[in-house]
């Protein structure tokens, strides 16, 4: 499960296996995780319904290290399971609808290159101010098996560009305050549906503006703790609710940000996040991008070149096509240390003190844990 660099271990994605690509194939339709009898919470066997809670930026170790402000979250099944590569949103969100790994689904980072342009993949916008491509010329694979799940998100995402490409298909049912997100969530589980789907995103908002030693961020906490308590008690005792979420968390803080002033020169567009930078190399360039990348950073991060990220497995099995391929850097950068590195050309990165995408167990480690609901 691991791989160890320097004095600092990394976390290997358990594609496959324990891992937020096995979650969808196990509990709707695909194919399930032959080890899930392992990892899958008592509380979801013989469950009349399961309402899986996405908690966006909430890893096992933000529970583990605050579990005793967490009473309704410490006392739930379960342990940890292993998100994706990169761990940031839009790869693992994918991830999770689809059961795929990045590098099958395609969605490779939260911004990635794409048609000779850097895509956005969350607000669906090209740096180059031309055109988005199609959503589904990006994403092609099926959310959730073909099944038509009701997915409780945000009302504001109901026409985005990721919406289309990750949960595509879905019953789209939106929210704007936390208190619907539960009376939906009781109502269709009441009126017979099998699985619900329901996303909320408060943690890894209020990390990324306020990091991780804030009082903000352990109010935080306990908010979303109350919210599963009475996603519990909403919930009938037959049915199940389990929460997991797409990544953790590293706090870097403003001193932990790196600008990249020593391969400027030879870098012809930045993408990724400040904790999984990708570097596209100018023409003629690649050779000597990598190698000073390592000469600058290797202290501080995990240096790859595309060819050992995919030859090593980290964005999942099996071969890539070349249109997945050129999304990825020439060059990686996956932060070791707690750093980011500050893409120059996204200015708004430089005011966050809280990130992920990296392969810290902080940031790899989700939790899978459920209960059953005790409404009578």
């Amino acid at each position: 499960m691991h791989a160890r660099s320097g004095q600092v271990e990394g976390v290997r994605p358990a594609y496959g296996g324990a891992a937020l690509t096995s979650i969808i194939p196990t509990l709707v339709g695909g194919q399930p995780a032959p080890d899930s009898a392992a990892w899958l919470p008592p509380a979801i066997t013989d469950a009349s319904a399961v309402v899986l809670l996405v908690l966006d930026g909430f890893g096992w170790n933000a529970l583990e290290t605050h579990r005793a402000s967490l009473p309704r979250l410490g006392a739930m099944e379960g342990g940890p399971i292993t998100t994706v590569v990169p761990s940031t949103t839009s790869a693992a969100l994918t991830s999770l609808s689809t059961g795929l790994a990045p590098s099958q689904h395609g969605v490779v980072g939260f911004r990635m290159r794409v048609d000779g342009g850097v895509l956005n993949v969350l607000s669906w916008r090209r740096s180059d101010g031309r055109h988005a491509p199609d959503p589904f010329s990006v994403q092609r694979h099926p959310a959730f098996a073909g099944r038509p799940v009701p997915v409780i998100t945000k009302s504001e995402f109901s026409t985005t560009g990721f919406t289309e490409a990750h949960l595509r298909g879905v019953r789209f049912v939106g929210w704007r305050a936390v208190s619907t997100l539960v009376e939906h969530a009781r109502r269709l589980v009441d009126s017979g549906e099998k699985f619900v789907y329901s996303y909320y995103p408060g943690v890894d908002s209020v990390a990324h503006q306020f990091g991780l030693l804030d009082e903000y961020f352990r109010e935080e906490l306990v908010f979303v703790d109350d919210l599963v308590g009475r996603m519990l008690d909403a919930l009938p005792q037959s049915a199940a609710l389990v929460v997991t979420s797409d990544h953790g968390q590293v706090h870097f803080g403003r001193e932990g940000q790196i600008e990249l002033r020593a391969v400027a020169p030879l870098v012809e567009d930045y993408a990724g996040d400040g904790r999984f930078r990708y570097l596209y190399a100018r023409r003629g360039a690649v050779n000597e991008l990598c190698a000073e990348a390592r000469r600058e950073y290797g202290e501080q991060a995990w240096v790859w070149s595309r060819e050992q990220v995919l030859d090593e497995g980290w964005l999942g099995p099996g071969p890539v096509t070349g249109g997945v391929r050129r999304r990825i850097g020439d060059v990686v950068l996956a932060a070791r240390e707690p750093v980011a590195f500050v893409d120059p050309t996204l200015p708004g990165e430089a005011q966050l003190l809280a990130g992920h995408g990296s392969i810290t167990p902080d940031e790899m480690l989700i939790p899978f844990v459920a209960a059953r609901g005790t409404r009578p």
